[in-house]
């Protein structure tokens, strides 16, 4: 009995200092909300993607998934991974909120036009027909309404997350009736495509209307040559990672187009959404909680490694927990979600699932490597991680087909985001605290 209400004295104590803690019920309220639009994403977003893969088949499927992986190569360059700085220096120093934001605008936006203008010069000179290279361009124009995103940087920043959420909450439902209805109506390919146009502006349109809500205006923007150089300087590792990170995750379907067929990159895209789709769990948690990793620091480095620490496990655990179950039922997954013509996505699902455990780390490492300063060595461990995938696409593509490129995916995220961190000095002890996290050594 006496256990009984010590335990319950303990609990109530504890609850009363959450309860009581402004700054974490203001993360998990943040967390809560980020959370919350994801799984919309997830059931709402994948229900409908399903019904299209479906509708398409794998074969236009595939092409449609051809063209988005293509553009995506080269759209990734307009972010000018300016997305975790632009946080970064927002809640280092808020006062210039007006010219960080303005800035980092008009640089996405000449980025876009810039990659606009060089993916038509790499699809003069490719292989594919007018068709393809038509809806490779019109994926990739989206990219001049994602400048609009620098809205989305300032609410993380400031723990508003809520207010990104409506905006993607109403795109993405959009969206979806769009989708549905033209499903119904027999809709062709190319008229999918253009959704996707329609999506990046209504989400843009949103980001500016909360924007305004919260009582600022984009109006009161403005750009800033010195901050342009000095944002530029600190992002352009992670620009170039970007690219290479797009590039291992979207090349294994560029590849099975050019060595097998459009038939086949539908399968495999039809097991890569559904493994890709949890990668919104480490995104939301890590970034909700990037500011208080920040804050950490300025504490204790005891804390604060302490803190990454127990990220990671967190991060680790979600992902087992995720694939195990998933590993086992794929073929039954895939069966009941996108039917018959998907049979040899299974199996492909079964391998390509336990990547999300080096995802998982990867984003949260990613943090760390911002917050020391040392974005470069995303670059390079990036950068290693895409010649694997590569070569190991080559050579396995060519003997088992798309389950190799599911291992190759596997394999290569496990080098990037793990493996590369024990090569260099400055990133060991990240690689260390891992390492103590992935096989559960608590000091």
């Amino acid at each position: 009995m006496q256990l009984y209400k010590n335990q319950e004295i303990w609990w109530r104590v504890l609850f009363n200092k959450i309860k009581t803690n402004k700054g974490l019920i203001k993360y998990f309220k943040n967390t809560s909300w980020l959370l919350g639009e994801k799984i919309l994403r997830l059931f709402l977003g994948m229900f409908v993607t399903v019904w299209v893969a479906r509708y398409l088949g794998p074969e236009q499927f595939g092409l449609f998934s051809y063209a988005q992986s293509f553009a995506a190569i080269f759209a990734i360059a307009a972010t000018l991974g300016l997305t975790n700085i632009l946080i970064r220096d927002i809640v280092k120093d808020g006062l210039s909120r007006d010219v960080l934001l303005g800035t980092a605008f008009f640089l996405k936006l000449i980025g876009s036009v810039l990659v606009l203008l060089a993916l038509a010069v790499v699809l003069n000179i490719s292989s594919n027909n007018q068709k393809t290279n038509f809806m490779i361009l019109l994926f990739a124009s989206a990219t001049i309404f994602q400048s609009f995103n620098v809205i989305d940087f300032y609410f993380q920043s400031q723990v508003l997350s809520r207010y990104s959420v409506y905006a993607n909450a109403v795109a993405l439902s959009l969206s979806s009736m769009v989708k549905i209805w033209l499903i119904l109506n027999g809709a062709t390919l190319i008229s999918f495509v253009y959704v996707v146009i329609f999506d990046s502006l209504v989400l843009a349109a949103g980001f500016v209307y909360f924007y305004n809500k919260v009582g600022l205006s984009i109006r009161l923007w403005r750009f800033s040559k010195d901050e342009a150089i000095r944002l530029l300087k600190d992002s352009w590792p992670l620009i170039f990672s970007g690219i290479v990170i797009t590039i291992y995750m979207k090349i294994d379907q560029v590849m099975i187009q050019n060595m097998l067929s459009s038939e086949q990159v539908g399968q495999y895209s039809a097991a890569a959404k559904l493994s890709e789709a949890w990668y919104f769990i480490p995104i939301v948690i890590v970034s909700s909680l990037f500011p208080a990793i920040i804050n950490a620091k300025k504490k204790s480095e005891k804390l604060y490694y302490l803190r990454l620490r127990r990220l990671y496990s967190l991060m680790i655990w979600a992902a087992i927990l995720l694939a195990l179950p998933i590993t086992f039922f794929s073929n039954f997954v895939i069966n009941v979600i996108y039917g018959e013509k998907y049979l040899y996505a299974g199996n492909v699902l079964m391998i390509h699932i336990w990547a999300a455990v080096f995802v998982f780390i990867g984003v949260a490492s990613g943090k760390w490597l911002i917050n020391e300063n040392l974005q470069k060595y995303s670059m390079i461990n990036t950068t290693i991680g895409a010649v694997v995938n590569i070569l190991l696409n080559y050579v396995l593509i060519k003997k088992i087909g798309i389950e190799g490129a599911a291992w190759s995916t596997l394999i290569s995220y496990f080098v990037a985001s793990y493996l590369s961190l024990a090569i260099f000095n400055k990133t060991r002890i990240n690689f260390i605290n891992i390492s103590k996290s992935l096989f559960f050594i608590r000091n």
